[in-house]
């Protein structure tokens, strides 16, 4: 009997269990006498041995059902290797449990952060193999994650919701979208909900370019402005600045302001005397029914993973490259990040219809 290893790790996403599900059919009908041990709450079930015997019953009806079977949780890779309260070693507790349980190999559905750990427990000599999943879409080595369409639906959503009454009350609104170091998913959702600035992290922002882009509306008796912004939007001035002081800075600016939005909100406010709404979905962008076309790329790239440890293809993810699934190095991977480029067709097409990035002069 050859046991393999799956967990879902980091945060969740609506098409996590689609993703377990296209797997793990994949491995009962393609392989020869399968077992399936599922970890509970991510690479933590793992370190604490707390797993279940998967049956193929606990994969039906899954397809449609957002969240995760098995649960997740955030296991920080900085503090990997950092012994746990008891002293345990995280790294050699993962390792001693693949062991003793003889799995043939294991399979991580995770973002970024999972990743690197998959990669590191690779590099210590276990047979892993990665599926890309995030809603941020920043994952190197695949154009696409599953979980981001989904979220683009939910954030898409939320901006169609306020424009009717941004509109009805010749308001400022900001929308506030999921994003720390990339916009993939406020760039997506801003194109599709019609938003009139879009701000990313990747490109700083100048408060009097926002400001004109509104008195711009306003002199076409356009008498409300949507701006989408990604969590992670920063300003010239805070991008001039070193990472340390931009966290210091961080931590100043959240004593003062219950989110980043608010701040701008209070800038744009005191310099144009608009009313600025904000809005703030939060962990909603992770939640519901996966979309049509994230229940198709998440059983795609579980079956894929499935047959990459039927073949032996370890120490690599299932991806997405140029419309064909193709498995990358997890080294090739590990720690790099997938971001919007500033000078990219999308934001060319973006500003050719109208919409500032905060940044124009």
């Amino acid at each position: 009997m050859k046991r393999y290893g799956i967990l879902t790790s980091g945060g969740d996403c609506q098409s996590l269990n689609a993703a377990l599900r296209g797997t793990a059919k994949a491995l009962f009908r393609l392989g020869t006498d399968v077992e399936i041990i599922g970890f509970r709450n991510g690479f933590r079930g793992l370190i604490h041995r707390e797993y279940e015997i998967m049956r193929p019953e606990n994969f039906s009806g899954l397809l449609t059902r957002g969240g995760t079977i098995l649960g997740t949780s955030r296991t920080p890779f900085k503090q990997i290797r950092d012994p746990e309260e008891d002293g345990l070693d995280k790294v050699r507790a993962m390792k001693d449990t693949y062991r003793e349980l003889g799995l043939e190999c294991l399979i991580v559905l995770g973002g970024n952060g999972s990743q690197k750990t998959s990669n590191l427990l690779a590099q210590e000599g276990l047979r892993v193999i990665a599926v890309p999943k995030t809603i941020d879409n920043d994952l190197w080595g695949s154009d696409i994650t599953f979980g981001f369409h989904s979220a683009v639906e939910v954030a898409t959503n939320a901006i169609d919701c306020i424009h009717t009454t941004a509109a009805s009350h010749g308001r400022v609104f900001i929308v506030e979208l999921m994003g720390h170091k990339v916009g993939w998913l406020t760039l997506y959702a801003g194109l599709a909900g019609g938003a009139d600035v879009i701000l990313l992290p990747e490109i700083p922002y100048d408060i009097d370019s926002i400001v004109k882009a509104i008195r711009a509306r306003e002199a076409q008796r356009k008498h409300f402005t949507i701006i989408a912004m990604a969590e992670g939007a920063i300003s010239k001035e805070m991008a001039a600045l070193s990472k340390k002081e931009q966290k210091e800075l961080r931590k100043k600016m959240k004593k003062k302001y219950p989110s980043p939005a608010y701040g701008i909100g209070a800038a744009i406010e005191e310099k144009t005397g608009q009313e600025v709404r904000v809005t703030v979905p939060g962990h909603m962008q992770r939640g519901g029914h996966p979309t049509a076309y994230d229940r198709v790329i998440a059983t795609r790239l579980g079956s894929e993973a499935a047959a990459m440890a039927l073949r032996g293809e370890f120490g690599r993810m299932a991806a997405i490259t140029g419309g064909k699934f193709v498995s990358v190095p997890l080294g090739d991977v590990a720690g790099k990040l997938k971001t919007v480029d500033p000078e990219s067709e999308i934001i060319r097409e973006a500003r050719a219809v109208g919409i500032s990035f905060g940044n124009e002069p």
